[in-house]
């Protein structure tokens, strides 16, 4: 992992942030190589974040995998790897806090009453004054603007009614939720842009509204196509794709690349990854790549 120069502080910092309930497949090495390029050729840091909160979810082991699997495809990180599991005070201090400005309310209602609701919560428990150990815990969600500008995508417009609805933060279960702590870590890591896959997409502007309600800046986001199998079907963990970590890594590189609209020249298709990985990152250009998503091919299934 490079050392950084004492007293080097970066005006850009990205992050990549899998969660370790499964190993690192082709839909996640293409966010993470993005994520990677684009903090590189700004000369940034590029952060990774174990997004291991939901605990029972998680696959011991998998953490140390997709580390693993990161350096056999050249991708280095700056500084010590985060993980979720290890900053419940810090999400609790945040919890309390929004509670004390009476930002939040206990939930009762089951999914299938939510899905009765058309699949987006109509906000009924705010005005109810629940107590109870066993209840959600939801942030009310007001003037949430339901536009944005996405680094890649343009000007965004995302349903206000998915945009404004009253979303989780604190499961029935006691877990915090990942929409609180995916905010609470950007801010305390100071990351200034986020490049990840289009699935998070409509998420963004319920997490932009959080950084300016803890007083924070916003990131600046940016969502990437994603590989899927089929029209409709990402490339995912639940879809059971294939682990990478034991395929030719600069074949694979190679064809990230592609994917990303940056092909290095033909005579580097064995090339090692970090000759790759270095033309890419000074040739890289966000407009370049390609916004529609792609059908995989078998062997990344």
């Amino acid at each position: 992992m490079p050392a950084q120069m004492p007293g080097y502080t970066p005006a850009y910092i990205g992050r990549f942030a899998p969660s370790p309930s499964g190993p690192l497949h082709f839909g996640s090495l293409i966010a993470a190589v993005g994520s990677y390029l684009q903090a590189k050729s700004q000369h940034g840091r590029w952060l990774v974040r174990m997004e291991d909160i939901d605990t029972p979810r998680m696959v011991q082991g998998c953490d140390s995998d997709i580390l693993r699997t990161l350096e056999q495809f050249g991708l280095e990180w700056d500084d010590a790897v985060l993980y979720q599991s290890q900053r419940q005070a810090r999400y609790r201090e945040v919890f309390n806090q929004l509670q004390q400005q009476q930002l939040i309310y206990a939930c009762q209602c089951s999914r299938k009453q939510i899905t009765a609701m058309g699949g987006i919560y109509d906000n009924r428990c705010a005005s109810q004054h629940l107590a109870a150990d066993n209840l959600a815990w939801r942030l009310r969600s007001h003037n949430v603007s339901a536009q944005f500008n996405d680094a890649l995508f343009g000007a965004q417009h995302i349903t206000p009614k998915l945009a404004q609805e009253d979303y989780i933060i604190k499961r029935r279960d006691g877990l915090f939720a990942y929409q609180l702590v995916v905010v609470v870590d950007d801010i305390d890591q100071g990351v200034t842009e986020v490049i990840r896959g289009a699935d998070l997409l409509e998420m963004t502007p319920r997490q932009q509204a959080l950084c300016s309600l803890l007083g924070a800046p916003q990131p600046r986001y940016g969502h990437l196509p994603l590989a899927v199998l089929q029209p409709g079907f990402k490339l995912s963990k639940q879809n059971h794709a294939a682990a990478i970590s034991q395929w030719p890594a600069a074949e694979v590189m190679y064809k990230v690349l592609c994917f990303l609209g940056h092909p290095p020249p033909a005579e580097l298709k064995q090339a090692p990854v970090a000759e790759q990985l270095n033309l890419a990152i000074s040739q890289w250009q966000l407009a370049k790549v390609p916004l529609q998503m792609e059908i995989c091919s078998t062997e990344f299934r």
